[in-house]
């Protein structure tokens, strides 16, 4: 019987499944909505079953998760609770439940040692160094992300409210920012108040647009948001003592290099594959034999 693998990138939209054979040659993939175990955990495991099948279904095979290992990157993979009442109910033979980022780690940088900093509404650094993994960061908006697209756009409104005052000079940004809502600075606390990470990090691409323009405010916003992702960097490389492939992931990972120090920026490298590889390769490299992986 062909032994068959299953790696799932299950987040907050979308949750999406690879299927790979004990070599890792990946055969499908299928994509549903959302799993993120914390909120929802019933409608998780609906959409992991489903997106398993479509990838069966593309690779013109019968489903049979019954007989088939999984690798799991989950958001939310450090709840004990939600992890392990989703764990009982996987339908596959045998799985596993990782980090998203575990997962991103070994999708960017395969079996050798390196490191990944994801930056997008977040911020969370993980490390591999002589086999052993390390995390770095990532303990939410309220005490950390530092350079996320969170503390950006919360870095933004609180620009607006000190040019309002005139404690700042008034950019093109802050202007942009109150006009958003509507120049009354009551309006920004009530926003401020109540918002998610998510909520402030839609200011974000303000932020690059009006540095690009040579703005003030955007462009000391953006070296206070690479100043804390240089610090975090070098606590990354403290653990891999400089060594192995490092690599910016995330949203913002396209535009934030220019802004870093030149010590990391010399040594940023594209990943060899994305999070869904990862997964998958963890699969193969768990359940089966070890194999050279083909994506």
């Amino acid at each position: 019987m062909t032994a068959y693998f299953i790696g799932i990138d299950g987040g907050g939209t979308s949750c999406r499944a690879a299927l790979a054979d004990g070599n890792g040659t990946i055969l499908g993939r299928g994509k549903s909505g959302a799993s993120n175990i914390l909120t929802d955990p019933d409608t998780a495991l609906k959409h992991i079953a489903e997106a398993s099948r479509l990838a069966f279904a593309e690779a013109g095979l019968e489903p049979d998760l019954s007989a088939t290992s999984a690798v799991l990157g989950l958001a939310g993979n450090n709840v004990g609770d939600a992890v392990s009442y989703v764990q009982a109910r996987l339908p596959f033979k045998q799985s596993d439940i990782v980090s998203d980022g575990v997962i991103a780690l070994q999708g960017a940088i395969g079996d050798e040692d390196g490191a990944i900093g994801i930056v997008g509404t977040g911020t969370v650094y993980i490390a591999r160094h002589q086999g052993r993994l390390h995390s770095v960061a990532g303990w939410g908006f309220q005490v950390s992300d530092l350079g996320s697209g969170a503390r950006l756009g919360q870095l933004a409104l609180q620009e607006s409210l000190l040019a309002y005052d005139n404690i700042h000079p008034m950019t093109g940004l802050s202007k942009a920012i109150l006009a958003e809502f509507d120049g009354n600075p009551e309006k920004v606390v009530d926003f401020a108040r109540l918002a998610k990470p998510g909520d402030f990090g839609r200011h974000t691409p303000k932020v690059f647009e009006f540095a690009r323009q040579g703005d003030e405010a955007a462009i000391r916003i953006l070296r206070a948001g690479a100043s804390g992702i240089d610090e975090a960097l070098d606590a990354v490389n403290g653990i891999t003592k400089g060594k192995g492939r490092l690599c910016l992931l995330g949203g913002l990972a396209p535009l934030y290099p220019e802004y870093l120090a030149e010590r990391h920026r010399a040594r940023l490298s594209e990943p060899l594959a994305d999070a869904l590889t990862g997964a998958v390769a963890l699969a193969v490299k768990t359940y089966g034999a070890r194999a050279e992986f083909r994506a």
